[in-house]
């Protein structure tokens, strides 16, 4: 029997049957019809922490999507900064529009290669819940001040397990959390050789993740004025004189990169994936650690800096945000860095102003 005629008399016959089954559980059976061997399916998954009855509609993963785009912390990210601090322009990206721009090519790739795009979307949506305010500035500053050190992905993690639903986390399943704990790579590798309890749709969130920055990045560096197109080396534009091509070329080459590899792991050609190497080592140099950031990352160090230290002497007033039972558990200087690392820009701002600046007088 063909796959063909498989699949055809799959349809014919589970409609007799529809009336057994919810809704979700047909979901769950044409995944396993319609996905590639090497996808991970609703149905297999490792499952929560908290176990919970499966819904009737929904799969896992899509319940995991959407806790994610209801979660305060998704809220939040609208006025969080991607690169540029507090832009006065309306079309610069934020660390909202960037997470669905990860999400919009990650899903591309997943429904390319059949794999369960489901869980790629919840993956993508949730990896970068853990950022703070100002960016990687804010990030290396939480870093440099807390002693148990910070990074943003572990933040992220912790956001869906703790912080959440006023201490009781999102509950999500194993895939997803795993996806959002390994998204980011720094300025390591992109891609490497998959890890055995790693998903095919966590390798394609961390290539996403840097096809939309690099280029949106780029996008909003030149609409700044901080670059223009002349200081960019031209072997930027072989695949692409405007960030749409480019970005094309570069989801267009992981896919079939990845299809040609009979889909062990998620791949870019040599040529496209230098290039991306290039793009991502000319941002930090230029934009990320360059002349006109490093001047805004002083400002936005002595902001947290401050705030850091005032909260640690007024910690009744970060207590008042959680729970009692993550307070018996946490150290102050813990809490204190979840609650900034929380914070939107404007909201950082201010607490700055609130705490450090004079106020006026109110006269009645």
């Amino acid at each position: 029997m063909t796959k063909e005629v498989s699949k055809k008399n799959f349809f014919a016959t589970s409609a007799s049957f529809r009336e057994f089954m919810t809704i979700r559980e047909q979901t769950e059976a044409i995944e396993k019809q319609i996905l590639h061997p090497n996808a991970c399916l609703s149905s297999a998954s490792r499952g929560r922490e908290r176990k919970e009855k499966e819904g009737e509609i929904r799969t896992c993963f899509q319940r995991d999507r959407d806790r994610i785009i209801h979660s305060k912390s998704f809220r939040r990210l609208k006025h969080k900064t991607q690169v540029f601090l507090a832009p006065k322009g309306d079309h610069y990206r934020t660390r909202l529009t960037h997470t669905l721009e990860v999400s919009q090519i990650a899903r591309t790739i997943a429904r390319a290669l059949r794999l369960n795009e489901d869980l790629t979307e919840a993956i993508a949506l949730g990896h970068d819940l853990g950022h703070t305010p100002f960016g990687h500035a804010g990030e290396d500053i939480l870093r440099e001040i807390y002693p148990g050190g910070f990074a943003h992905y572990k933040q992220s993690l912790r956001v869906v397990e703790l912080l959440e639903r006023k201490g009781r986390g999102l509950n999500l399943t194993f895939e997803v959390k795993d996806g959002i704990l390994k998204h980011s790579k720094g300025q390591g590798k992109i891609l490497s050789k998959r890890r055995s309890d790693e998903s095919l749709e966590g390798q394609i969130v961390r290539v996403s993740d840097v096809i939309a920055y690099v280029n949106h990045d780029l996008d909003d560096a030149m609409r700044a004025g901080v670059l223009k197109r002349s200081d960019m080396p031209s072997e930027f534009f072989s695949i692409g004189d405007t960030p749409a091509k480019r970005i094309d070329a570069m989801v267009k080459d992981v896919i079939y990169t990845s299809l040609s590899s009979e889909l062990q792991d998620i791949k870019m050609s040599d040529d496209i994936l230098n290039i991306t190497y290039a793009l991502r080592d000319f941002l930090y140099k230029n934009i990320y650690e360059g002349e006109v950031t490093k001047g805004e990352f002083k400002k936005a160090r002595k902001v947290l800096l401050d705030l850091y230290n005032y909260y640690m002497e007024h910690t009744e007033e970060v207590f008042r945000e959680f729970p009692k039972d993550i307070i018996a558990k946490e150290n102050k200087g813990r809490m204190v860095c979840d609650f900034i690392a929380g914070m939107t820009d404007r909201y950082a701002l201010m607490m700055y102003e609130k705490h450090f600046l004079p106020q006026p007088w109110k006269v009645f």
